[in-house]
């Protein structure tokens, strides 16, 4: 059998996805279906004129601040029910950080971190964990009939890295106040609860829900390095502005290096559409390259750097799973 040479297989073209596997993809094909959100085209542009935008001039802010959090699972626990009325009921130990980097006069440095732990469960009676490691305050999460337990105990923690992420930035920005002048603030994920902050955007690396009706969705695909789609306004529990763009990349399937960018529903037309082309001139320059980051170009630099930091300071897990064994023992 005579195999022909990898690169002229007939009768397939196909690229392959530069983002590590364990990750998933930066657009989960598999999953992807269309959104029940309602979208309203209008806001930048007629939907009749789409057509992706070119970066135009403007007045870059003095700093760019990225703000992201980390978790990791700790334990899983099992707490006794001194009424006896149940055997036990599972809880979750978690630590968890957040923190912000600030790309000011060519340089990076973090102006804010916190790193919590805490203790994730529906059992009433939970109380505090205090180890060696530190303490995991008790959350009490409502059990719901529509959710696993699991889930409920998963998203309990999302909601209490997502606060922890806000307190970071509002210090943050307090902390540079009289450093620098105006900057812009992005949230690895999405807006949602941070839209009240000034000059912030969320910023989605990948995708598992598309958006925009048929040929425009499909526009996206065709969007060149920096460019953006028109800004639109879609709602589903809540409401936002957003945009696509894509960053600089080589090759790649057609929604390689795209991201997608959200901002407050309150800004107006001229307000949101500047902030939009605020993001086309400055997010490319902090794009990975693919040699580098196995998610690139949307892992960007500073939120990769300070996703390694918040891990190294969640603390060893070994020694932290051990104070939670040696704090068993002693309760």
């Amino acid at each position: 059998m005579t195999v022909p040479p990898f690169d002229t297989v007939a009768g397939m073209n196909f690229s392959i996805d530069a983002w590590d596997p364990g990750y998933g993809s930066s657009m989960e094909a598999e999953e992807l279906g269309r959104s029940q959100a309602e979208v309203e085209l209008d806001v930048e542009v007629p939907e009749a004129e789409w057509a992706p935008i070119d970066p135009s001039p403007v007045s870059p802010p003095e700093a760019v601040l990225f703000v992201d959090g980390v978790r990791r699972i700790d334990a899983r626990v099992w707490i006794d029910d001194p009424a006896g009325t149940n055997s036990a009921s599972i809880g979750i130990c978690a630590s968890y950080a957040a923190g912000v980097v600030c790309c000011c006069e060519g340089q990076a440095h973090v102006v804010g971190t916190d790193v919590r732990r805490g203790l994730f469960t529906v059992a009433p009676q939970a109380d505090d964990i205090v180890t060696p490691a530190g303490i995991y305050t008790a959350h009490r999460a409502a059990a719901k009939e529509d959710k696993p337990l699991p889930v409920v105990l998963s998203s309990a923690l999302q909601e209490q890295l997502a606060e922890t992420e806000l307190d970071t930035a509002i210090r943050a920005r307090t902390a540079i106040a009289g450093h620098v002048g105006d900057d812009l603030l992005v949230v690895d994920g999405p807006l949602r609860g941070r839209a009240h902050l000034d000059r912030a955007v969320g910023f989605i690396k990948s995708h598992q829900t598309t958006y925009l009706p048929g040929e425009l969705n499909a526009m996206v695909g065709r969007l060149g390095p920096h460019q953006r789609t028109p800004v639109f306004l879609m709602g589903t529990t809540w409401v936002r502005h957003s945009w696509y763009l894509r960053l600089p990349s080589v090759g790649g399937p057609p929604w390689s290096g795209v991201v997608r960018v959200e901002a407050a529903p309150h800004l107006g037309r001229d307000q949101v559409a500047e902030l939009a082309n605020v993001t086309q001139s400055v997010l490319g320059r902090f794009a990975s390259v693919a040699y580098k980051d196995s998610r690139a170009p949307q892992n960007l630099y500073p939120i990769a750097g300070l996703e390694r930091d918040l891990r190294h300071r969640l603390g060893d897990q070994q020694f932290v799973y051990r104070a939670l064994r040696l704090a068993a023992t002693r309760g």
